[in-house]
């Protein structure tokens, strides 16, 4: 169906005003330290971290979490919100999620038409994370799981390109020609999230959590993240 296409568009867009542009998820740190300084070692830094952490835990979760939503379990929607604000190593990672999930919530409750079975239950969390207030709306549009979990591992890398463009820097071609290939990653991290058990999925990138972690005290900075 189109519509529901339309609306993943809507949600991966970097228009969307949940505030993604202003967090580099540790690059910053990397960039200044020298680890990042070109276009191949970009590629293998944001590679590595999609095919790591958000491939192979973020992923698996939010296709929990949309089942959840579309089963209407609000215990399982509970849990695993509790789980993965756990999985957050940082005050930043876990501030990031937290402030980017509390402004689509935001947008979601103000959007005309949204569904206002999903917005209460959303409503009922006092900090949304993002991957719960985005499989919200992903469950409210009938976006399909595959569909949804390419879209939120698409919408990451491009994200993290355009920090990369910014800081290292590279042009818009290097950026794209990076784009080609870590998303040519995230069919096979699709399929893999939607058929790997809970136990066997995993957040362990000690890289991510120390440039995270060193970013805080990070003396100059363009990011929050």
């Amino acid at each position: 169906m189109t519509l529901p296409l339309i609306r993943l568009l809507q949600l991966t867009s970097p228009a969307l005003p949940v505030g993604a542009y202003t967090y580099s998820q540790g690059l910053e740190w990397a960039v200044e330290q020298g680890i990042v300084c070109d276009e191949p070692s970009a590629q293998t830094w944001i590679g590595d971290l999609l095919a790591g952490s958000v491939g192979r835990f973020e992923a698996p979760w939010l296709g929990r979490f949309l089942i959840a939503w579309n089963q209407e379990d609000a215990h399982s929607l509970g849990m695993l919100h509790a789980h993965f604000l756990a999985s957050r190593e940082t005050a930043e990672l876990r501030a990031e999620t937290l402030q980017m999930g509390h402004s689509l919530t935001r947008l979601l409750e103000a959007l005309a038409g949204f569904p206002k079975g999903h917005v209460r239950r959303l409503q009922q969390f006092a900090q949304p994370s993002y991957p719960l207030a985005w499989s919200c709306a992903a469950s409210a549009w009938q976006i399909d799981a595959p569909d949804a979990l390419a879209g939120y591992l698409w919408s990451w890398a491009e994200n993290q390109v355009l920090a990369a463009v910014k800081t290292v820097p590279l042009g818009q071609s290097a950026g794209q020609r990076i784009l080609a290939a870590v998303g040519s990653q995230i069919p096979l991290l699709v399929e893999h999230a939607l058929v790997v058990p809970a136990d066997a999925t995993s957040n362990f990138s000690p890289g991510l959590a120390i440039a995270s972690a060193c970013h805080e005290t990070q003396y100059t900075r363009l990011f929050r993240s």
